[in-house]
């Protein structure tokens, strides 16, 4: 199991973000976390990391709790978050040998070269950050969050504000990588869902409303439909 999420509940002053959620992630799932702004999802996703703490219960990502071992859960995560967090006056690549510093990594330059292979960076490489389009930020963004080789990965909106083009290269490179680890993406996008994600858990009002195979919550309806129904709730 690489996600176990037990009865957590955040309370900020006198709102319940998060109520009661319990679920259950398998190893090399690629999960879509559904729901409307404000549902409960970048919350969710900030204790998952540790960020921030739950108000109730506990999570464990690869068998370690987020209490018990915070750093232990951290080294097996790959964050990207929604505001995606880069040093707009570094080169790609000088970028990417600080994160790999960050992490101690090992053979740094080759662990690089094999990130800017498999993000589809080559051809930016040699420029900095700021000058990059919305598609290759993101690209480098998913480079730093995958260079400690993790064992999960935690998207948070990854294609907020893509054109078109770049947002078919996005979600081909996330369904790529969740041949080999465990993905979990918020997104409040039915067809990015329907796109990349297998199963759907759709959360609002900080509760889940539903969990189950993509295809199976399409099937009959779509999810725009099921989406539009938990937003008259």
């Amino acid at each position: 199991m690489s996600i176990s999420i037990k009865n957590i509940t955040k309370i900020y002053g006198y709102q319940k973000a998060l109520d009661n959620v319990s679920l259950e992630i398998n190893d090399r799932e690629v999960v879509g976390l559904l729901g409307p702004n404000g549902a409960g999802k970048s919350t969710l996703m900030k204790i998952i990391t540790c960020f921030i703490p739950p108000t109730e219960g506990t999570i464990k990502v690869c068998g370690e709790d987020i209490f018990e071992n915070s750093m232990a859960v951290r080294s097996n995560i790959g964050y990207l978050p929604e505001h995606n967090p880069l040093y707009l006056d570094m080169y790609v690549r000088e970028f990417l040998f600080f994160v790999s510093g960050l992490y101690k990594i090992k053979n740094k330059k080759e662990r690089i070269e094999q990130m800017i292979e498999i993000t589809g960076l080559r051809k930016e490489v040699n420029k900095k950050i700021g000058a990059l389009s919305k598609g290759y930020r993101q690209r480098v963004g998913l480079a730093q969050a995958l260079i400690h080789d993790p064992k999960v990965l935690i998207l948070d909106e990854p294609t907020t504000g893509l054109d078109p083009n770049q947002l078919v290269e996005i979600r081909s490179l996330i369904k790529e990588v969740g041949k080999a680890k465990t993905v979990l993406l918020s997104t409040h996008i039915m067809q990015e869902v329907e796109a990349v994600c297998k199963r759907t858990i759709i959360i609002n009002n900080g509760q889940v409303v539903a969990d189950d195979d993509t295809k199976h919550l399409a099937a009959g309806q779509s999810l725009e439909t099921i989406f539009r129904k938990i937003t008259c709730n």
